[in-house]
């Protein structure tokens, strides 16, 4: 018994994640980017209920279909506080709090940066971590709201999961992020992960998930900061990645 995670396309370039707790059959979902594409997926898979949805932020391509799923499933609301500037929202999670998946533990974490209150979710017996726009394959989320010092704190806390876990991030961004990474050097790493990658988009498969060892080797925003002294210096030379990225 475990959580058993279904990912699915959503929008231009979302991915949405459905959590079923498999011991006592609670259905989950992680963020609502398009309630339409949720809807059809639980009907693929068989399920007439969605127990929660998990907001990890308040942008709408995250939280902007709360409304509509929860007045067709009943569904109680998760997520932080911000997520009422745009959407309903039953229940306020911060940084450590559980949330209980029926007998699934997902720790809440501060993965702020991208928006000053995004959190993620982490399954650690299960060795999974629900991260949404804060690390994807390759690459970070933009920091629109939160500073590097606070983006690279929450990279830090991923980066410190054990290697093996499993990162479901919330965009299919990885051929873009796959440019900029080669732009700094091309490691024997990074060269044979784009293979991998470049074959995966071209059978139009997600490359989302990745694991913590994976980016770890080859995600230009922990490879290098990774390599400066303190947390001052990986602060600044993640800044410096995310501007040029900006640019890029």
């Amino acid at each position: 018994m475990g959580l058993k995670v279904d990912i699915f396309p959503a929008l231009q370039d979302n991915y949405g994640f459905i959590l079923r707790d498999e011991a006592s059959g609670k259905v989950a979902n992680v963020d609502a980017p398009e309630p339409r594409a949720i809807t059809k997926r639980l009907a693929v898979l068989g399920l007439e209920k969605l127990d929660y949805i998990l907001n990890t932020h308040w942008h709408p391509d995250h939280a902007g279909g709360n409304a509509l799923l929860k007045k067709r499933y009943g569904s109680q609301i998760y997520g932080p506080q911000e997520v009422t500037r745009i959407a309903p929202l039953d229940h306020v999670l911060k940084a450590g709090d559980v949330f209980m998946l029926g007998e699934t533990k997902l720790d809440v974490v501060d993965l702020g940066g991208h928006t000053l209150g995004h959190i993620g979710y982490v399954d650690r017996a299960g060795g999974q971590a629900f991260v949404a726009d804060t690390i994807f394959p390759l690459g970070c989320g933009r920091l629109f709201e939160g500073t590097p010092e606070q983006m690279w704190s929450a990279l830090k806390r991923i980066a410190e999961l054990p290697d093996e876990t499993i990162l479901y991030s919330a965009h299919e961004y990885t051929l873009p992020n796959l440019k900029f990474a080669e732009s700094l050097g091309n490691s024997h790493a990074l060269a044979e992960r784009a293979v991998k990658i470049r074959a995966m988009r071209q059978r139009s498969e997600p490359t989302v998930p990745s694991t913590v060892a994976e980016e770890k080797a080859t995600n230009p925003f922990l490879v290098y900061p990774l390599l400066e002294k303190d947390f001052t210096a990986q602060a600044a030379k993640f800044g410096e990645l995310r501007r040029a990225k900006d640019r890029f």
